[in-house]
């Protein structure tokens, strides 16, 4: 075990060395904990630096969480995860009959999702203040665009859904069910759901990197994350987490092996599963402005690696599947960074231009090109690594941005045509 330490030490140590990484990992084995520590500032501001009780944003990690919920009451009668959804939703919040809790559950609803570029939602609309009613109407009351369970389509609407389904079927806010059917039962008094107003204590804030400083994250009404993400929790209340999941004595056993079935897409209830290293891992990440997040457990090796961030550094993902192959004997190496391709300066610039009005635009200053978002308000730097790729220079990608032309010869970027008439 110690041999087991000692790499998983020397790994995240060199790793380490590459990235600028705020927040804090955990990984524990059989109740012992391997490895633990904390990293950067929970406050630039103040000069608090993380530590392991510092408690984060999980974003959708969440999702676990309400799923749960859900369960809990399905397993005592109060709705029933294969009717339609529509008869537990509020009488002004209908959706297609079609669509049932288990379709939300498991992403397999055919509903709209307005997470995207080129939607107003995000850093526009969400950015306001909240309402529940116009939130619906505006952005999830729409038809359709494929029928129920035909395919995987990972969609926070369909929990944010959920979310209003706990509030109408119990009378309590969702904030209020998830706390006193989940937190308070498990002694997960670190954890909270964020309503962008409230105090929350030892919360670390979230960073990003504008040019080359460091800088808060651009705004975002948590409001709008209702089920989907916005949960606030630490390693301390997300181990204890982990024991209920791994112990399966809250639900009734009918319930948990539903919770845990597999669907489409190795997705099950806010969690997704994989076999691998010839066991079984139920894992969920969270991304968002500031956040990265990832938890995995192991529950026939008694497993968990926690990996809690408050700025974007690193990809959790990448590291945490790291960690799980040096626990279960498999050679890893340290990833290297994307060597630069050198261009000058008119060879950068044909990649420039505006691909979609106040979300998608490059720009090149000062010999340095910019991946610019929310209207000009967040320059993030890319570099060339090859023909029509590029990478962030702060933040560990795995897979380049492409910047290319199309067959008709138009540039384009995340799919979108640049437009040469907008400067």
């Amino acid at each position: 075990m110690q041999e087991i330490r000692s790499k998983i030490d020397a790994y995240i140590n060199e790793y380490l060395e590459s990235w600028d990484f705020y927040g804090v990992i955990q990984v524990i084995k059989n109740d012992d904990i391997l490895f633990e520590n904390a990293y950067g500032y929970a406050n630039i501001e103040f000069g608090i630096k993380n530590n392991i009780s510092s408690c984060f944003s999980i974003a959708s990690m969440t999702k676990q969480f309400t799923a749960f919920a859900i369960m809990l009451l399905h397993d005592k009668g109060v709705l029933d995860i294969d009717k339609p959804a529509s008869l537990f939703l509020p009488g002004d919040m209908k959706i297609d009959k079609s669509i049932t809790i288990h379709h939300l559950l498991s992403h397999t609803s055919g509903l709209s999702n307005f997470y995207n570029f080129e939607n107003d939602f995000f850093s526009g609309y969400n950015r306001m203040d909240y309402s529940k009613n116009d939130f619906f109407q505006r952005y999830i009351n729409k038809e359709p665009v494929f029928p129920a369970d035909v395919k995987y389509d990972y969609n926070n609407v369909n929990y944010n859904l959920l979310a209003w389904i706990i509030e109408n079927v119990t009378g309590e806010r969702y904030e209020d069910y998830i706390r006193n059917s989940i937190f308070l039962p498990l002694n997960m008094m670190n954890s909270d759901i964020d309503d962008g107003c409230k105090i929350i204590k030892n919360r670390s804030g979230n960073y990003v990197k504008d040019f080359d400083v460091i800088i808060k994250s651009p705004y975002y009404n948590e409001k709008f994350s209702i089920g989907a993400g916005a949960i606030i929790s630490n390693c301390d209340d997300l181990y204890k987490w982990y024991i209920c999941l791994r112990d399966r004595k809250i639900l009734s056993q009918k319930a948990y092996n539903r919770f845990f079935n597999e669907n489409k897409n190795n997705y099950c209830y806010g969690l997704e599963y994989h076999h691998v290293y010839g066991t079984g891992r139920y894992s969920h990440g969270g991304d968002h402005l500031g956040i990265s997040t990832y938890m995995q457990n192991y529950f026939d090796g008694n497993i968990c690696i926690i990996i809690l961030s408050n700025n974007e550094a690193i990809n959790q993902y990448r590291l945490g599947n790291a960690i799980a192959d040096i626990l279960h004997h498999v050679e890893v190496d340290i990833p290297a960074k994307f060597e630069e391709i050198p261009l000058s300066e008119n060879e950068l610039k044909k990649y420039c231009g505006t691909y979609l009005k106040n979300k998608i635009k490059v720009e090149l200053i000062n010999g340095k090109l910019y991946f610019v978002r929310f209207s000009g308000n967040l320059y993030i730097e890319i570099y060339p690594v090859g023909e029509g790729r590029f990478v962030r220079r702060y933040f560990d990608q795995i897979e380049p941005y492409r910047i290319s032309e199309d067959e008709h010869g138009e540039m384009t970027f995340f799919g979108y045509v640049r437009d040469n008439l907008v400067k």
